[in-house]
């Protein structure tokens, strides 16, 4: 019951990073990353469907991405996704390709981001306290029913800290190399 407890925890706590992964890798740092654009809704015959399930996506130089659509019909609707995605990149189109150029962001624009990414870094460090707060009182709960020794109520806590210490630390990890890569000109 105590590994359960603790599994669940750590499935948990590793879904919060993963998350995080993702969202920190769609925000913008100035260099181009197919991240960026692969799950961008594009409207294929009347079906949303992400932009990497209808084209491919290469990045051929730092700030350049190509997207080559498998259906050149699909080539307006894609220009509209992107058009409207949060992202206020404007792409190129030359009849059988999509270019977009990334512009060199500001050094405003750059503290920007970076704060969304420490906001974004807390929130997922919220998510992982939420897992471990969660555990300790499935582990009270067992406490209370006394079918688990004290002792081994104790050294699952323990162990739920190690789980929320070890996975901050990821999170904090993820932080600093994508503020190194936001803010590095």
């Amino acid at each position: 019951m105590l590994e359960q407890i603790l599994e669940e925890a750590e499935l948990a706590m590793g879904l919060a990073v993963e998350a995080l992964e993702r969202d920190i890798a769609r925000i913008r740092t100035g260099r181009a990353s197919t991240a960026l654009v692969e799950d961008i809704a594009v409207e294929y015959y009347g079906t949303e469907l992400p932009l990497n399930q209808v084209s491919t996506i290469i990045v051929p130089e730092p700030r350049l991405i190509v997207i080559q659509p498998w259906d050149k019909q699909a080539i307006p609707a894609i220009e509209r996704a992107i058009l409207k995605s949060e992202l206020g990149i404007t792409p190129n189109n030359d009849g059988t390709v999509i270019r977009i150029a990334l512009p060199q962001p500001t050094a405003e624009r750059r503290q920007e981001l970076a704060k969304l990414v420490r906001q974004r870094a807390e929130e997922a460090r919220v998510a992982i306290r939420n897992s471990r707060r969660t555990a300790q009182e499935a582990l009270r709960k067992l406490q209370k029913g006394s079918s688990v020794s004290e002792d081994d109520i104790r050294r699952a806590q323990g162990d739920a800290q190690k789980l929320t210490d070890g996975e901050i630390e990821r999170v904090d990890a993820l932080l600093a190399d994508k503020e190194q890569e936001i803010l590095t000109i």
